[in-house]
């Protein structure tokens, strides 16, 4: 199965290490059933870096204009004791707001593996054309379950209090790439092979590249916490 729905929020970032363990409680408990409960939201997943303290989270929902709803507005513009004590400690935040351009396969595995990149200068199409042919090859590799592809679009909207409160203007991804798998190696290798940087350049991409490698932590939809 593709992933759920038309659009997504695909966010990195890092925990202060000495509120990491309140983090993980209030994301599951909390932050979860929060944003599930929003119409269009469908699916939340977490995954921890393999390497450091990074995570990587993907929100799947039903279209873009989720993004920009009343009710996801509502919840950004009024966050709870909790979320106001840990946002402050929100590091080095990307966040895309996208929209799903190619989805092929399960959007949730043991391992993900991300790259964050731009088109070059009249790059667009022809790398928007090399992601769609290789995410088709990628998602029936031994070893992996699914590949898609996300573009980042700004909604048209105020920075909300829960922006405000991180202190700092979001960074975001201009477009996402995200590949899951069993199998770490599987990953690795597609890193290294079919999503090298020199490949990525040769077929439209803008230089510098920024790749993950993550576990899965947690996983849940809106039937999972109401």
């Amino acid at each position: 199965m593709a992933l759920m729905g038309q659009a997504a929020l695909a966010m990195w970032w890092n925990m202060a290490p000495e509120v990491r363990a309140d983090f993980e409680d209030w994301h599951v408990h909390e932050h979860f059933p929060e944003r599930l409960g929003i119409p269009g939201f469908h699916r939340g997943t977490r995954w921890s870096a393999v390497e450091g303290e990074g995570m990587f989270v993907m929100y799947e929902m039903r279209a873009f204009d989720v993004l920009s709803s009343p009710a996801y507005v509502a919840r950004l513009n009024a966050p709870t004791p909790w979320s106001t004590r840990l946002m402050p400690h929100h590091r080095d935040m990307v966040r895309s707001q996208c929209r799903v351009l190619a989805s092929r396969g399960g959007g949730v595995a043991r391992h993900a593996l991300t790259v964050r990149l731009s088109p070059a200068p009249d790059g667009d199409e022809a790398l928007r054309d090399f992601c769609r042919t290789t995410i088709d090859t990628l998602a029936m590799r031994p070893g992996l379950t699914g590949a898609h592809l996300l573009q980042h679009e700004t909604p048209a909207m105020q920075a909300t209090t829960e922006q405000k409160i991180r202190g700092n203007a979001d960074r975001w991804a201009d477009w996402v790439l995200v590949v899951s798998g069993y199998d770490r190696s599987a990953l690795e290798a597609a890193s290294d092979t079919d999503l090298a940087d020199a490949a990525l350049l040769r077929h439209g991409a803008a230089a510098g590249p920024v790749r993950g490698l993550y576990a899965l932590a947690c996983t849940a939809t809106p039937a999972d916490v109401t």
